[in-house]
Parts: C-alpha cells; structure tokens; sequence
C-alpha cells in the first residue's frame, strides 16, 4: 500500500501540487485576515466592551451555531443569485472562512485583554512606568505568551477547514484528490496521500502550539 501511496503522488505530483499550492493561497488570505483584523478586533472589544465588544460577541455567538458548510454554500448560492452577481468561488471561500477566523481570533484575543490581571499594571505604575511602557514592557509579552498556542491552534483548524471549499468548485487539493479517485478509484491510497499532506503541514504546527503551551502558558492569577 506504501508503494502505491507513493507512485500516486508521483504520477499525479503536479495535479496535487497545482491543489496543495491553491489551498496555501487559500490559507494565506484566511491567517492574514484573521491575525490582522481579528487582533484589532479583539482589541477594539476589550478597550470597548459596549460599542464593540457586545456586537462582536452576539456576531462570534451567531457564527459558532452556523457549520462551516452551510455558510459557504449560503454565501456562494442563494445570496449571489439575491444580489445578482456571480464570484469566484476561491474569494466566496476565502471571505466565508476569513470572517470565521477573525471572529476566532477576536476571542482569544478579548478575553486574554480582559482577563489580564490588574496589579500587573498597578506593579508597573509604581515602579514609575508610563502606560505605553506598560504595555510595552508588561502586557504585550505576557498576553503574547499566552494566546500564542491558542492561535496557532486555530490556524491549523483554519488550514482543515479549507477542504470544505472543494464543495462550492475551488479546485484545492481535496477536489483534486477527488477527480484523481474520480479517474482511477484508488480512495484508500489517494486519501493517505491527501492525509500525508495535510500531516506535513498540521504536525510542525500542532507540535509547535504544544510546547510553547506548556512553556509559557499559565494562570495569571496565582500568586
């Protein structure tokens, strides 16, 4: 079985590079989008809990009820045909799983703000720091620390998520994997070099939030 995972990389190493490359873009704009707006976000919330922090709330509450598939199908069917317009579904398929990330994003990065405990701050004021200093020199490698892990975490599910896009036409690998089993019905060898693939890519990352967890995280309450 080995042999023949590898010879059907091999054979069809350009098709699945061609849909590995397009799942890359993908996640590209995906993390951009979310470590960028999401942490402005996440920050505007906590400095404003009233004005942004509870619409972002009741926005992430909405989208965490609503599957990853039903979304991008809504936004690439019915809502086109609603407005009149017709978009590539790569874009339909970045905005829907980008819009998932930031608010993703916005939580760890709200509640990390909202949690960090005060006499961290008041310790730095009274040892005669200016609040940029503070959160410069106490909150910004604190906090860092400790959404880090969570982040990248939320990243590698960002990169899974990516092959439901296959669904609404965006030839990323998984669709790719499937007109490859569509030609030869191999399922069992093409599916282990599709999880190859994403084991390449997830385990570096997974492993990576799992030491920096258990190195700098911890609970910022005890004394």
């Amino acid at each position: 079985m080995v042999t023949a995972v590898f010879t059907i990389i091999s054979q069809y190493r350009e098709g699945l590079l061609q849909g590995l490359l397009v799942t890359l873009a993908l996640c590209v704009i995906v993390w951009v989008c979310g470590l960028t707006i999401g942490t402005l976000l996440g920050s505007l919330s906590a400095q404003y809990p009233n004005e942004v922090g509870k619409p972002s709330k009741a926005l992430s509450f909405t989208l965490s009820g609503i599957p990853i598939l039903v979304l991008l199908f809504w936004l690439h069917y019915p809502l086109q045909e609603m407005l009149g317009v017709v978009i590539n579904p790569f874009f339909t398929a970045a905005f829907a799983l980008s819009l998932v990330n930031i608010f993703a994003v916005t939580d760890i990065v709200r509640t990390a703000l909202v949690e960090f405990p005060s006499q961290y701050i008041v310790a730095g004021k009274v040892s005669g720091l200016s609040n940029r200093e503070v959160f410069k020199k106490i909150q910004f490698p604190i906090i860092f620390r400790q959404i880090i892990p969570a982040i990248l975490t939320t990243q590698v599910n960002m990169l899974q998520l990516t092959l439901f896009a296959s669904l609404i036409s965006v030839e990323e690998i998984f669709r790719v994997a499937q007109r490859i089993n569509a030609s030869i019905y191999k399922p069992v060898e093409i599916y282990t070099a599709l999880a190859i693939f994403f084991l390449i890519i997830c385990l570096p990352l997974n492993g990576l939030a799992l030491y920096l967890k258990r190195k700098y995280t911890r609970n910022l309450s005890e004394k």
